[in-house]
């Protein structure tokens, strides 16, 4: 989409242009399913969830059948390490083609889509869809960008999904990026604009997803509203003063909130095309390329509806033994270790929150709840080294994992879930709590990166579901 093309289609201003650029945004062309597509089927949750829940998947398939649907064009991280995931990713860089030529995936104007989205535990979380400059973007360790990685990036992960996305020609966005707008001054007022959009789309969400309501944002005084207000959030002076930092610190707009990896292997499939082209290819790639961005929804850190979650850890193929002697043996080394051992999980939270009670230093101590087969209880770090009781945990199972290769992780949302998987044979659950999403830019701007996988943004459930859809290849 180029400049003269905004313009026309849009009216927005030669000034809301060159905003937008200096914040690395560009107005999004969505690909949506043409009409009377049934819509209940087209959206399906984030690929990253449920992944030791091969049950959900499956479910998710029955309901879809043989309809047009966004599940045709994922590859769920259930599969990612099956012998056929080969085959799977062929299937959706076919299916993604044909829905393209047979159009069940229609262009639209250029336009920003408004979300208002409700969910069991929720009555309204905003957001706004946009697509993000990857040159304004890192997840290296240390960076100073625009656009930043919140949790630690694990390379290893990135491989498989840069090949699921090398020969796609679309993408389908579950990234949500994070603004610290504590006035609300950039997706909250289009609550008030509705009147002035066209809405796309009003349906509910499979699997206990909620509601969603989507509207195309294409009014020129809205989006120079928009542009005005995401620069303000980013003009130095205002961004120093707000966090209390040096200009050492490089500005922060857009933290990413969930799909880290997903944003992660764009950027790499990104860097992958810049280093096949020739000097001149590369100044026209970095001009028009539509693989440059990524589309993401974008919330407020501040919204009432986003409440952050922790997520937990579970272990499997384990020797429960082993892992208790492995902790004890660890964190002796540099802290006071105990553990406690219950009946119950009412039992241990009971006696975790009267040790809590009766700690006169509680805020140096790290309570590690756990569940085994038979077994629920909690080791106490006495003088933990880590600010966040998940670095902590992560930091000994990173060197658990490491020496047990026959071991394997998964990262959970939802304490039952937890239980569920954690007492049968074999497995052992972790609880962590939740981190105050508040102190989110704060923490990242001072302290860098958090381990992987600290928080989330609500349950599994309350996760995007795919909709819009955009082309990435020229």
């Amino acid at each position: 989409m180029d400049k003269t093309y905004l313009k026309k289609d849009t009216n927005a201003s030669n000034i809301a242009i060159d905003l937008f650029e200096s914040v690395g945004v560009k107005i999004p062309e969505v690909l949506l399913p043409k009409k009377n597509t049934e819509m209940g089927k087209w959206a399906v949750v984030a690929c990253d969830q449920y992944t030791s829940q091969p049950e959900y998947w499956n479910q998710v398939e029955d309901i879809v059948g043989s309809q047009p649907s966004t599940l045709k064009l994922i590859l769920p991280e259930v599969y990612l390490e099956k012998p056929d995931v080969d085959d799977r990713i062929s299937n959706i860089n076919e299916n993604m083609e044909t829905y393209i030529e047979n159009g069940t995936l229609l262009l639209q104007k250029p336009g920003f889509v408004y979300l208002d989205r409700k969910t069991s535990h929720v009555s309204s979380r905003k957001g706004l869809i946009l697509t993000i400059d990857l040159e304004k973007y890192s997840y290296s360790k240390g960076s100073q960008t625009l656009v930043r990685a919140t949790e630690k990036t694990v390379i290893e992960r990135l491989p498989p999904r840069v090949k699921i996305r090398k020969d796609a020609p679309i993408e389908l966005p579950h990234i949500q990026l994070l603004i610290d707008d504590p006035d609300k001054t950039i997706i909250e007022p289009l609550a008030e604009k509705i009147d002035l959009m066209e809405k796309i789309y009003d349906l509910e969400l499979m699997m206990d997803g909620g509601h969603v309501k989507g509207y195309k944002v294409e009014d020129s005084e809205i989006i120079n509203n928009i542009a005005s207000a995401l620069s303000k959030l980013s003009q130095p002076e205002i961004f120093y003063k707000k966090y209390g930092v040096d200009s050492e610190k490089g500005i922060l707009l857009f933290a990413v909130g969930d799909g880290n990896h997903s944003l992660a292997s764009a950027k790499a499939h990104w860097e992958n095309i810049k280093a096949g082209l020739t000097p001149e290819e590369l100044t026209i790639a970095l001009e028009s390329h539509p693989a440059r961005y990524a589309m993401a929804e974008v919330i407020n850190v501040h919204d009432d509806g986003l409440i952050f979650e922790p997520i937990h850890r579970v272990l499997f193929n384990i020797d429960f033994e082993d892992v208790i002697q492995a902790m004890q043996a660890y964190f002796s080394k540099y802290s006071s270790f105990c553990l406690k051992t219950f009946n119950s999980g009412k039992d241990m939270f009971t006696a975790i929150e009267e040790f809590k009670r009766a700690s006169t230093n509680c805020s140096k101590s790290h309570i590690l709840p756990f569940v085994a087969k038979d077994c629920f209880g909690f080791a106490v770090i006495e003088n933990a080294t880590h600010n966040l009781e998940a670095a902590t945990l992560q930091e000994f199972l990173d060197k658990y994992l490491e020496q047990n290769k026959n071991v394997k992780i998964d990262y959970i949302h939802g304490d039952d879930i937890v239980t569920n998987i954690g007492v049968k044979e074999g497995n052992m659950g972790f609880y962590l709590p939740a981190i105050d999403k508040h102190e989110l830019f704060k923490t990242v701007i001072l302290d860098g990166t958090l381990p992987r996988k600290t928080f989330s943004m609500g349950e599994a459930e309350e996760k995007r579901y795919y909709i819009e859809c955009r082309k990435i290849r020229s």
